[in-house]
């Protein structure tokens, strides 16, 4: 399974961040800096970033990229958790967070918390895999 964002239908409410965080963490508090999933802002454009999975590697990824003809620094928009930046480290301990899809069995609730389905799931073959936010 996979998280497919549609960066022209997300509106920036960071319900995803909330949800991310509660799943998480003590469910009477949120945090989002404890979430896997990031919606990153700049200027008037915003970018949901979800954490991938950690690469050993040596980053090879700092340079400019062009977003609708805006220059971002490579290491902005890199989902993968690494010490070179905090987005995705567990603020408390430092442990490098990464998405794990609420758990076993995968049950995404930023897929459900998201009001206009920015964020769905889908299968390897990329079909949509149908998660709905139980309201009882």
């Amino acid at each position: 399974m996979k998280l497919r964002i549609d960066l022209e239908m997300c509106i920036g409410c960071r319900r995803c961040e909330l949800a991310c965080s509660l799943n998480h963490y003590d469910k009477d508090s949120v945090n989002p800096k404890k979430s896997r999933i990031r919606a990153w802002i700049k200027d008037d454009a915003i970018y949901p970033v979800v954490s991938g999975p950690f690469n050993n590697a040596a980053c090879t990824s700092k340079h400019e990229i062009i977003i609708n003809e805006k220059v971002y620094d490579g290491c902005s928009i890199c989902r993968a958790p690494c010490p070179e930046k905090s987005w995705f480290q567990e603020p408390d301990t430092g442990i490098l967070l990464k998405c794990d899809f609420c758990g076993e069995p995968a049950d995404p609730n930023c897929v459900k918390w998201c009001p206009c389905n920015a964020i769905v799931a889908v299968d390897d073959d990329g079909e949509i895999i149908p998660y709905t936010l139980d309201k009882t």
